[in-house]
Formats: C-alpha cells, sequence, structure tokens
C-alpha cells in the first residue's frame, strides 16, 4: 500500500509504464520469431521482409532504453547473419 499521494500515483504510473513496455517487447520477440521462421522455412524473400520489419522494432527499443544497443546489435548482426546463409544455400 502507498502511503503518500505521490506514491499512489508512482504506482499507477510505473503499472501504465510497465504495460507498454510489456507489449513494446512483445512485439520485438515476435518480429525477430518471424524472421527465425522465415529462414527456417528457407523463404528468403519473406525473412528479408521480416527483417525489415524488425530492425526498426530493435532500434526503437534502444531509444526508449529497454534494450542495451550492444544486445540489440548482437541480435541485428545474428539476424542478418542467418539471411546472409540462406543467400549463399
Amino acid at each position: 500500500m502507498a502511503n503518500s499521494a505521490q506514491a499512489e500515483k508512482r504506482h499507477r504510473q510505473s503499472l501504465k509504464r510497465r504495460g507498454r513496455n510489456v507489449h513494446r517487447c512483445s512485439t520485438v520477440k515476435s518480429a525477430v520469431r518471424n524472421v527465425l521462421k522465415a529462414v527456417e522455412a528457407k523463404n528468403l524473400e519473406q525473412a528479408k521482409d521480416a527483417y525489415r520489419i524488425a530492425v526498426p522494432l530493435l532500434d526503437r527499443m534502444v531509444s526508449k532504453e529497454l534494450m542495451h544497443k550492444n544486445k540489440v546489435a548482437r541480435r541485428k548482426s545474428y539476424l542478418n547473419q542467418k539471411i546472409k546463409l540462406l543467400q549463399q544455400s
């Protein structure tokens, strides 16, 4: 229980923020999963389209400070590497 009006308000704000953050994280995870599914299915065009959708979402996570920039860079590099391997085969 909050002991003051300020604490009650901060709690309400944190719940709203958490809801937004959970939604953003879920959206990014789905976008990354879509790229990996397309690569697994050996569908190059679909993988590229999914990658184009996923990259801005990942970059937005950095600007919102929900993910570290190095983690996002690793994730984008990993996805790009998968697509290039699919292109070569």
